[in-house]
């Protein structure tokens, strides 16, 4: 088979559609392993940052190197495909306003492939989807004129599993799923990806590899929204969640601890459930966990206002009017992403209210939320300034944050990530702890 001697050899010419935070790391690797590889993406801009050895995402930045930038060029032209021998699609897939999946960037691309596509050449999708994407809308799209996949051309899925900011797993020590259209397909799929990573885990179908992916975050989401809830039961009944986790988490078998936060974010935990639930729907299948985790979740932003709210009530103030600080805009440590943090939407409705709002965050700039509000970025963060605010939401442990600093400000501290853990201070309070009123005892309504 010529495609898998090209492979072997590293003589095959590979594309990656999809110049963000999973494709350029997915092409870098591929460069980096010595193969030829052209990147596509409709951004101009990023192309341009591109040809001029510029990174745009932090994690990739080692893997810029003179010898895989040698072997990498950047392209906004389509056309590009005619010459590739194996081509990977890694285009976001969000939802719609009615919380329906939104395949538009995958048919564009797919669209782009149809006119160029060579024949013999393999396609893999990467992008998260539901069960039966790649065989129905990718291999139709493909195979207008009665082409088939595992013949013409070959078909896989292979799940991306990128995890930003993540300094021990990253491309190459992180297993890899592929399934395949048909045998001959995932044959290939399975030694394209050897070459650039340790374990390849083939499966027998793109479904289940699409199912995989929707199970890993669907997961997630559902544990992440139980500990939320059990966090707003122990501030309900008085007892610190932080403790009962720890307490927990120290039965050897059987557990597995998650924590709370203010809610959920970057590009999969917020959306691939809903992949999973409207493809369940289709098929007369109502999951009522997915429904609930995501309504749980969701609300949890809604949930740390209130939190701020009680905080501020201590002093006798409310939130309109109130000068508060948010710490943290990304919605993980120590990167730079702030899609779908819950940070915007705390911002959105704390604005709402009335409140005087700054933010601090030594990684993300030009944030917009999803009100359209520019929040005003907070210089460096001295005693004196944090002196003026009402109070300070931990919102994102970014270690760059001066944690003693802020105690020593004496300023009352809203922590929603138990940021604050080592520090005895009773102007801490922390989501999942009973708020005490101004005598140390007793719970109060919030002034809103």
């Amino acid at each position: 088979m010529e495609l898998l001697s090209k492979l072997e050899s590293r003589q095959a010419r590979i594309g990656v559609v999809g110049m963000g935070y999973v494709g350029l790391p997915l092409a870098l690797e591929f460069a980096g392993a010595g193969f030829a590889v052209t990147g596509i993406d409709l951004s101009e801009d990023k192309v341009a940052r591109l040809r001029r050895g510029e990174c745009y995402i932090p994690d990739v930045q080692e893997k810029m190197t003179a010898a895989a930038l040698a072997r990498f060029e950047a392209t906004t032209d389509f056309a590009a495909i005619a010459g590739l021998d194996a081509v990977c699609i890694c285009v976001p897939t969000p939802l719609t306003r009615n919380q329906e999946p939104d395949l538009s960037c995958i048919a564009s691309a797919v669209e782009q492939l149809g006119a160029y596509l060579k024949p013999g050449a393999l396609v893999v999708l990467e992008s998260t989807t539901y069960p039966g994407t790649t065989d129905e809308l990718v291999a139709a799209a493909l195979a207008p004129d009665g082409r088939q996949a595992g013949r013409d051309f070959f078909l896989c899925y292979s799940p991306e599993r990128v995890d930003p900011g993540n300094k021990t797993f990253r491309i190459r020590n992180t297993p890899k799923v592929v399934g395949g259209s048909t045998p001959r397909c995932l044959e290939l799929g399975v030694k394209l990806y050897e070459t650039i990573v340790e374990r390849v885990v083939p499966v027998s179908s793109t479904r289940a590899a699409e199912m995989s992916k929707l199970l890993e975050n669907t997961f997630r989401s559902v544990n992440i929204a139980f500990i939320n809830e059990i966090a707003q039961l122990c501030d309900r009944i008085e007892v610190n969640v932080w403790e009962v986790i720890q307490a927990a988490a120290t039965k050897p078998f059987g557990f597995m601890p998650f924590y709370p936060g203010p809610g959920i974010g970057g590009h999969c935990i917020p959306l691939d459930p809903m992949y999973l639930s409207w493809k369940a729907k289709g098929e007369n299948f109502f999951s009522r966990f997915i429904e609930l985790s995501q309504d749980l979740n969701r609300n949890m932003p809604r949930y740390v206002v209130q939190k701020t709210a009680d905080l501020l009530n201590r002093s006798g103030k409310s939130v309109k009017n109130s000068r508060i600080l948010l710490l943290g805009m990304a919605y993980k440590p120590d990167v730079g992403d702030w899609r779908e943090s819950p940070s915007l939407e705390i911002y959105d409705l704390l604005h709402e209210k009335g409140a005087r709002l700054a933010v601090h965050d030594p990684h993300c700039a030009g944030v917009r939320t999803e009100k359209g509000h520019r929040p005003e970025q907070a210089a460096e963060l001295d005693p004196h300034r944090l002196a003026s605010y009402d109070c300070i939401l931990l919102l994102t442990a970014h270690t760059a944050f001066d944690l003693g600093e802020i105690v020593r400000s004496g300023v009352p501290v809203l922590d929603t990530r138990n940021a604050f853990a080592g520090y005895d201070a009773a102007s801490i309070v922390r989501i999942g702890d009973a708020m005490p009123g101004p005598d140390g005892s007793g719970r109060e309504l919030a002034i809103v």
